[in-house]
């Protein structure tokens, strides 16, 4: 292998892979591996790509990205969006803290999920939210409660499920459907609006969807939002006049192994034909598709092993680094980043524990051994976000690549520091 690019961001460069300018072999000796590492160059592109898309759609409709942050919460990863003009949608304490960080002011949050404690509700209030999309009767009561203790009314979008069947790689990745965890029940949802129109301390200011991810055609969100925007009427003729904003959620699709990705054209196309002349600003929240590309996961060949008449390929990376291939049996691209030549079927797994520790099984390699380094790709989004200790394994390094420089983002864990917050000494209290 010569010259070639895999992925939009990497490219084989005299046989050795790269991130945009950078060897990853110069990464890896640098930093060690496990280590994740993101191309910025291809986040920007994404971004571009969306924005552009949508603007071009619509451009008499007011609209935002708004970047996922559980999808990849790395503070470089984030400024760099924040420097794009993005917002974020964020869904803990802890991803508000990383978005401010990250330099995002409070009009540039939306803050969901589906169980915000008061102390996150209040913590959303005092650096002023753009709104808080709120899942429940029972949450939009501690709402307006938490909000009169302060004196201030809280900006509230309500998260309504629409019901609708999503086709997608895995159950766990829906999320709009009947029964499902997240948003208001459909039938529920005119009440609780009334009841957020009524309360004191709360305003309504908009409406909410989201209907799962890995999703590349525009048809299901034309079908959530068929039974969005009756409601949307409904409120408007019982005297909401307060509704100001319409959150479509993500979902849009990358490509992982032969999925077909998401059509933004067709997606920003189908938007603008479905929003226009209802009067509200758009939010999206894609995660994924902005940042799964941009990264790659880079692990280490410690042995070659047959045993049951299979062969094992067992790297330095396992299920506590990368959990989607055993949580969600979702396929990993991966290539060695010197290409050896000759071929294998193996599984390539991990040293973790746990039979389920696997990054590919079956899968055709080339004729890797000890000391190879491998590539795994599409590593972006929910990798170093769900990685663990598990095993009490520290936790791998990130590095960002930006044209011909890279930087260290994320320090790799110590031994020392798995036992940082732990007490060796117990300060025992009285029952």
């Amino acid at each position: 292998m010569g010259q070639g690019v895999l992925t939009p961001g990497f490219a084989r460069v005299d046989g050795v892979l790269h991130a945009d300018d950078v060897s990853l072999s110069q990464i890896a000796d640098a930093v060690g591996t496990p280590a994740y590492v993101y191309s910025l160059g291809r986040v920007r592109e994404q971004y571009t790509r969306l924005e552009r898309a949508l603007a071009s759609a619509m451009p008499d409709v007011p609209h935002r990205v708004h970047f996922s942050v559980k999808a990849n919460s790395n503070l470089a990863v984030l400024r760099t969006l924040q420097e794009c003009g993005a917002g974020v949608d964020i869904v803990s304490a802890g991803e508000l803290f990383r978005a401010r960080e990250a330099g995002f002011g409070g009009a540039d949050i939306v803050f969901s999920g589906v169980g915000k404690t008061a102390e996150e509700l209040a913590h959303a209030l005092d650096v002023q939210v753009l709104f808080v999309n709120v899942e429940s009767e029972g949450e939009l009561r501690l709402l307006n409660q938490v909000a009169g203790d302060r004196g201030v009314v809280a900006p509230v979008a309500l998260r309504i499920n629409p019901e609708v069947t999503v086709e997608s790689p895995h159950e766990y990745i829906r999320t709009g459907e009947k029964g499902h965890k997240f948003g208001i029940p459909y039938d529920d949802a005119e009440h609780v609006a009334m009841l957020a129109h009524t309360l004191p301390n709360v305003e309504l200011v908009g409406l909410d969807m989201h209907i799962g991810s890995q999703i590349a055609v525009w048809q299901p969100y034309a079908e959530a939002l068929d039974r969005i925007k009756p409601l949307i009427a409904t409120l408007r003729s019982a005297g909401v006049q307060s509704l100001r904003f319409l959150d479509l959620g993500g979902g849009l699709a990358v490509t992982y192994e032969n999925e077909a990705p998401a059509d933004v054209e067709q997606f920003a196309a189908g938007v603008a034909a479905a929003v226009r002349g209802l009067g509200l600003s758009i939010v999206f929240e894609p995660g994924r598709f902005l940042v799964a590309e941009s990264g790659v996961l880079l692990a280490r060949v410690l042995y070659r092993k047959r045993s049951g008449g299979k062969d094992y390929v067992i790297t330095d990376a396992g299920m506590n680094d990368l959990v989607r291939p055993s949580h969600y049996q979702a396929y990993h691209r991966i290539e060695p980043v010197s290409a050896p030549h000759g071929a294998i079927v193996a599984d390539v797994v991990g040293p973790v524990c746990e039979s389920g520790d696997f990054l590919a099984l079956a899968r055709d390699l080339p004729d890797v051994g000890p000391g190879d380094l491998l590539a795994v790709f599409t590593a972006g989004a929910y990798g170093f976000v769900m990685a663990s200790n598990y095993n009490s394994r520290p936790r791998p390094a990130e590095v960002v690549v930006d044209g011909d420089r890279f930087a260290v983002a994320t320090e790799r864990e110590r031994l020392e520091d798995l036992v940082r917050l732990e007490r060796a000494h117990l300060q025992w209290r009285s029952a």
